[in-house]
């Protein structure tokens, strides 16, 4: 297989002819579908994280919720049922449809559930409630991901990737905002309530969009060894590839880095006192248009580059971004310094989650969609998260921000070379699945 099939049109020319693809019905579904998909997490996030802090619950308490989270990784132990088994009357709509109003459902009870559980009277029965609603995040993230996949033709796979991203941002931001909005207003309770409206996009999205056209409708299980092998397949169809193993420790480990210092930022700017307002500007601003300005370069560099240099350059600017961390550090508190770092992280961050997830996405077979990108997805962050919170925060005390965004630096350059020699000995194409193929 190679690169052509993963872009089977020719580049676009020309600033409009850049921005077309991004009109295109499968490449609005991705958004659309992306919105739904970041707001729960969002709800477990930081905006979890205010409401316990306004309810006076320590800091030690808060960290129990990164269980919530957790629960993403683990969504590859069940994504096999959204693969392969049929939902009663609601599968007359198709496979993909029908799981997502039914995962939409789920999120939408979930959600309503934490917003009424009072986290002062019962912090246990809010971690029941917060890891309720990560698994059901994480199921309708696995639904999402296929329907994404399967809608888009393959040339559509980088730009589609970052409609989903622009929409996974801005379904994460708006929520968090209306969140506080409401909260200061309705409270806690009632700002929940109106956040749940953020799973409607998807469902309405599957009900007008409809059934993806390149879903490939497997056989219905019937007793343990057709479930079984429903399980296993998926796996062991990926494995059968060449350059399999070479992919899946290429996904370990090429985030890592990234997620070491990403997870961080806010202690060196704490430590740097920088105020919330400066945060705010440029974390949480400057950076967030940073980001949406990467993710279209990152579209339009797929387009024109293809697969596999466009996923070289953003694995080297990824890396590289940390560095300017290490910089402001040694700068200190510098606006100038914090703007350079936060605009280069994001772009860099944009740029790559677009290209990177339009590999994970051509990596995927069709007849095992949702069980595939669940378990590379999941690859992709486990590491990351589990370094980083057993050992960031030791390595900044012994090392220094410094040093330590060296580290981080140092740590991410391995799944740069990775990727390179696969590109070399041809590994990237042989490892390409049906979703990436122009014939599929």
């Amino acid at each position: 297989m190679s690169e052509s099939e993963v872009r089977a049109t020719p580049a676009p020319r020309g600033l409009w002819a850049s921005i077309t693809p991004y009109l295109e019905k499968e490449s609005l579904a991705a958004f659309f579908v992306g919105v739904s998909s970041g707001f729960p997490y969002a709800m477990i996030g930081a905006t979890l994280t205010t409401r316990l802090a306004q309810d006076g619950i320590d800091k030690k308490t808060v960290t129990a919720f990164t269980l919530a989270f957790l629960v993403y990784n683990l969504k590859v132990l069940w994504a096999w049922v959204v693969d392969g088994v049929r939902l009663p009357l609601l599968g007359r709509l198709g496979q993909r449809v029908s799981w997502l109003l039914f995962a939409g459902v789920l999120v939408i009870a979930a959600v309503v559930n934490l917003a009424l559980v009072d986290p002062s009277a019962s912090i246990q029965a809010t971690i029941v409630a917060a890891v309720l609603v990560g698994v059901a995040g994480a199921t309708y993230d696995i639904v999402i991901d296929a329907y994404r996949i399967e809608t888009l033709k393959p040339y559509q796979l980088g730009v589609g990737s970052g409609m989903s991203q622009y929409g996974w941002r801005i379904g994460s931001v708006s929520a968090g905002a209306l969140a506080l909005v409401v909260a200061d207003r309705l409270g806690w309770s009632a700002a929940y309530i109106a956040c749940a409206a953020f799973a409607l996009p998807a469902m309405l999205t599957g009900l007008i969009v409809g059934e993806p056209q390149r879903h490939v409708v497997t056989i219905e299980k019937r007793g343990l060894a057709e479930i079984w092998r429903s399980i296993i397949e998926p796996f062991t169809e990926f494995l059968q590839r060449s350059g399999a193993l070479l992919v899946l420790l290429f996904v370990l480990v090429h985030k890592v880095g990234d997620t070491l210092a990403n997870l961080t930022f806010r202690l060196l700017f704490n430590d740097l006192g920088f105020s919330n307002d400066e945060i705010a500007i440029y974390d949480v601003g400057f950076g967030f248009w940073a980001y949406l300005i990467g993710i279209f370069i990152g579209g339009v560099l797929y387009a024109r580059m293809g697969l596999k240099r466009s996923v070289l350059l953003a694995l080297i600017l990824m890396a590289i971004s940390n560095l300017s961390f290490a910089l402001l550090a040694m700068a200190g508190h510098s606006n100038w310094g914090m703007a350079g770092a936060i605009g280069f992280e994001n772009l860099a961050s944009g740029f790559g989650g677009v290209v990177v997830v339009a590999f994970f996405s051509a990596l995927c077979n069709l007849r095992f969609t949702a069980s595939q990108y669940a378990l590379i997805s999941a690859g992709a962050s486990v590491v990351g998260r589990l370094l980083t919170g057993t050992t960031a925060g030791a390595l900044i005390e012994n090392l220094g921000y410094v040093n330590f965004y060296l580290l981080t630096t140092v740590i991410a350059f391995p799944g740069v070379l990775l990727f390179w020699y696969m590109m070399r000995a041809g590994l990237v194409d042989s490892a390409l699945g049906t979703a990436g193929k122009s014939n599929s």
